[in-house]
């Protein structure tokens, strides 16, 4: 599915062109990749109605893939029929300072896979071997598309917020990545409680069915102050009203690649003495590092953290992409190659 033009799509309801590209040819150590299936990112949003640097167009979209090696150099650590996964690091330089701390979501040649270069809504796609994944055997592979981004990202998140035992965590919004965190802190903070903040009903309700402790509406006050909270709304609103509910210290972690500039004028009410004071902190979220995500696999392979998501053919790719622009969905959404 190729991206051809930055488009709006409250206006387009078809961003995506459905078309026969020629098959991707691997060039050095790369992988050829047969994909079986890609999760669905709110980032393509951002690539599609242009909140993200432009990428090179045309371009495949897609940076939750799931497949299997089809072509792999001779000596490669990968065999033919592994099953393999993609995250949105296609590539790092591996030699300024930040790849040289294990932070490779900051090099400033962070490569970004179906951004920079073509990603997974397609049948085949060539992947860098130091950045691809092998994909642990308890998953499924649409079980385990969506951890590549929407649990990796929020692995990262969750990490980032460095929420104790017994402390209050907070999630403003509760789509694909704040459903799999919720299942990821209830194992590693078993005493903590949970407090969801959605203007969706139907999210409130899907966050009660995995044992969140409390949910409510963005400007609904929690009934306990929160130690931390993760937000990852495209929207400002929740920011404030997450600092406001903030305990002293505490930390809000932004979980979101860019923020829609229709609201920005909503940080004029930005108060020092409600929102700030009293030492809390705000930490953003900047792509992922390889560690993320090979250590989220390792974690979701033992324990019970598995996605809920909505599955398409990836003909209907903009169906998918329109609907999660709307705001329907629950858990995640992957196409079906």
């Amino acid at each position: 599915m190729l991206l051809k033009n930055i488009q709006d799509l409250t206006k387009c309801y078809e961003p995506l062109l459905y078309s026969e590209v020629p098959e991707p040819v691997p060039q050095g150590n790369e992988l050829l990749i047969q994909v079986s299936v890609c999760g669905v990112c709110h980032t393509e949003l951002d690539e599609i109605e242009g909140r993200l640097p432009p990428p090179q167009l045309p371009v495949i979209l897609g940076h939750q893939v799931v497949g299997k090696v089809i072509q792999a150099p001779d000596g490669s650590a990968f065999q033919l029929g592994d099953r393999v996964g993609v995250a949105w690091i296609y590539s790092a330089c591996g030699q300024c300072e930040y790849c040289r701390a294990g932070l490779e979501n900051l090099c400033p040649n962070f490569i970004a896979t179906g951004r920079d270069m073509n990603g997974g809504y397609a049948q085949f796609m060539v992947s860098k071997p130091q950045f691809t994944f092998l994909i642990p055997p308890t998953l499924l592979d649409a079980q385990a598309a969506p951890l590549l981004c929407a649990g990796a990202i929020g692995y990262r998140s969750l990490m980032l917020a460095q929420l104790q035992e017994n402390q209050n965590l907070g999630l403003a919004g509760f789509g694909a990545s704040a459903h799999i965190v919720l299942q990821l802190a209830q194992f590693l903070f078993p005493s903590s409680k949970f407090f969801v903040f959605s203007r969706s009903p139907s999210e409130r309700d899907f966050a009660l069915s995995l044992g969140a402790y409390w949910t409510g509406a963005f400007d609904e006050i929690p009934p306990e102050k929160l130690d931390a909270v993760i937000d990852t709304t495209p929207v400002w609103f929740p920011i404030l009203t997450s600092l406001e509910y903030l305990s002293p210290g505490g930390r809000l972690v932004i979980n979101a690649i860019r923020k829609e500039s229709s609201d920005n004028n909503l940080l004029s009410s930005l108060d020092y003495p409600k929102h700030l004071w009293m030492e809390k902190e705000i930490k953003s979220v900047a792509n992922v590092c390889r560690s993320d995500v090979s250590n989220f696999l390792d974690l979701a392979s033992r324990l019970p953290i598995r996605p809920e998501y909505q599955e398409y053919p990836l003909r209907d790719a903009n169906q998918a992409l329109l609907e999660l622009k709307n705001h329907k969905i629950r858990g995640a959404k992957v196409l079906r190659i």
